[in-house]
């Protein structure tokens, strides 16, 4: 699988001899990509300022600005202080001068002669390393542009809903009058049949009428019906609210208030007696 070339970041190669710059655009050709060329090092600082590079090579040995040197103002500035840097010297050379091409910042040393392979899988990897970080860049400016926009649209509330009053079929029914309503079916005993629909709470609140008559049986007589919870639930809600009262004259009681708070103890037990007793308890 082969990568698309990066037109917009190039390599920019620095060296003082023709020769030599003439042999890295040849090593260098294959990868597809833009070579810059710069015979010194303020003519690569100039180059750097005005357009992008993926990586950068420089010759150690040259006049004026040498290769540490040059090296050092390229990590100095905010604009290229990322961009990689490659040194390349001659076999005799000090063996210092690796350490101090790692010490300005360098990310790679190479000896010449060096094997073309081994240069243009160098600074192929630093192509791939900017085309990532590229890639990476573009992403978290897209993922910002949408948190943004959907903190903006979360800020505004959402547009009012327009109601249109409908009309159900249940609602219908329950407005329409009673002479309306159609009339329950009749059992064969002549009082009216619970329909379906009836539920057993409307059946029990309006039973059918007994047949009259000479022949009639008597009358049901009545069930006994419960008592009410609601008288106990009444009391029980007002024994807890004197409860509550008399907590907070317990926390708040002095000397004068004790004789109070046995009065209103007292009869908070009354209370809880009689509800006892209407319970049958």
């Amino acid at each position: 699988m082969t990568t698309a070339p990066d037109t917009s970041a190039g390599i920019l190669i620095v060296d003082d001899m023709e020769e030599n710059l003439v042999a890295l655009e040849a090593v260098l050709g294959s990868l597809s990509q833009k070579v810059v060329r710069a015979r010194s090092g303020e003519e690569a600082l100039k180059a750097m300022l005005r357009e992008e590079f993926a990586v950068v090579l420089i010759d150690v040995l040259m006049p004026g600005m040498n290769g540490f040197e040059t090296a050092a103002n390229i990590k100095g500035l905010d604009q290229t202080k990322d961009v990689p840097i490659i040194l390349l010297t001659g076999a005799s050379v000090d063996p210092n001068y690796a350490y101090r091409g790692y010490t300005v910042g360098a990310a790679d040393f190479l000896i010449k002669p060096f094997d073309p392979w081994l240069l243009r899988t160098k600074v192929n990897v630093f192509l791939d390393l900017h085309r990532k970080n590229r890639q990476l860049a573009a992403q978290a400016e897209q993922l910002k542009r949408l948190l943004t926009s959907d903190d903006h649209a979360g800020g505004e509330g959402p547009p009012p809903a327009t109601t249109t009053p409908t009309t159900t079929p249940t609602t219908a029914t329950t407005v329409g009058t009673d002479a309306a309503a159609p009339s329950p079916p009749v059992s064969p005993a002549g009082s009216p049949a619970m329909s379906p629909s009836m539920s057993p709470s409307m059946s029990a609140a309006h039973p059918p009428l007994p047949p009259e008559g000479p022949g009639a049986p008597p009358p049901p007589e009545p069930s006994p019906q419960p008592a009410a919870p609601a008288s106990d639930a009444s009391r029980l809600a007002d024994i807890a609210g004197q409860l509550a009262e008399v907590e907070l004259l317990l926390r708040d009681a002095k000397g004068s208030d004790k004789k109070r708070l046995a009065d209103r103890i007292a009869e908070l037990e009354q209370a809880v007696g009689r509800l006892m007793v209407s319970r049958g308890t």
